[in-house]
Parts: C-alpha cells; sequence; structure tokens
C-alpha cells in the first residue's frame, strides 16, 4: 500500500449558499439583479439571457462585449441546470478566495509604501 498523501474532504460549495455570499458582499446595485433573477418564477428569463450572454462572450473582440461575460452565463443556467450548480459554485468560491487574496496583496503593498515615505 502506498503512502500517499490525501487531501482531507472539503465540503462542495452549494449554489445557493455562494450565490447568497456574493449578494451579500455585492454593492446594492449589484445585489438586487441577483436577487431578483433567482425567483423562481424568472427561470426563462436566467435561460435566455444565460445563454445570450455564453453566445456574446464569444464575440469578446468586440467593443462592448467582454469574456466577462461567460462566467455570468454560467451561473444564470446554473441555477436551474443541476449537473452545473457544483462546478460554477467551486468557481465563485475560487473567484471570491482569488478576489480576497488580492485584496489582501493589494493593502499589504499599500502600507508598506506609506512607510517607506
Amino acid at each position: 500500500m502506498s503512502m500517499v498523501a490525501r487531501r482531507s474532504p472539503t465540503r462542495t460549495p452549494d449554489l445557493d449558499d455562494q450565490l447568497d455570499r456574493l449578494e451579500g458582499i455585492c454593492p446594492a446595485y449589484l445585489a438586487k439583479p441577483i436577487h431578483f433573477l433567482r425567483a423562481p418564477r424568472l427561470r426563462w428569463l436566467r435561460t435566455t439571457a444565460g445563454i445570450l450572454l455564453i453566445i456574446g462572450s464569444f464575440f469578446w473582440f468586440l467593443p462592448i462585449l467582454g469574456l466577462e461575460m461567460f462566467p455570468i452565463g454560467l451561473m444564470l443556467i446554473a441555477i436551474d441546470v443541476p449537473f452545473l450548480r457544483g462546478p460554477v459554485a467551486r468557481m465563485i468560491a475560487w473567484g471570491e478566495r482569488a478576489v480576497m487574496g488580492m485584496l489582501t496583496w493589494w493593502k499589504a503593498v499599500r502600507a508598506r509604501v506609506r512607510h517607506t515615505r
């Protein structure tokens, strides 16, 4: 039997929990549309908007459209498509960790700059 170190099993983030956290972190002008679009009766709007955002992301080279539309479209579709919920929840958790890491780094850089003056 090999002595391979295994990572401890971590809880897979739930999409609803991640979207709740995202609503809490975002400013009100972004949190309100997220909350509105999560309403069960708006499945048709989420699906249509998600598909259009994903298609629009393929035209990233145009001035208004961009690659950021792809993950937003995936988030909207994942609310209604069960097999996408896990990967999209992990993507949101990773993005939150990356942003928080960058903010911590930036605060440390700014503190060092202030101390050198």
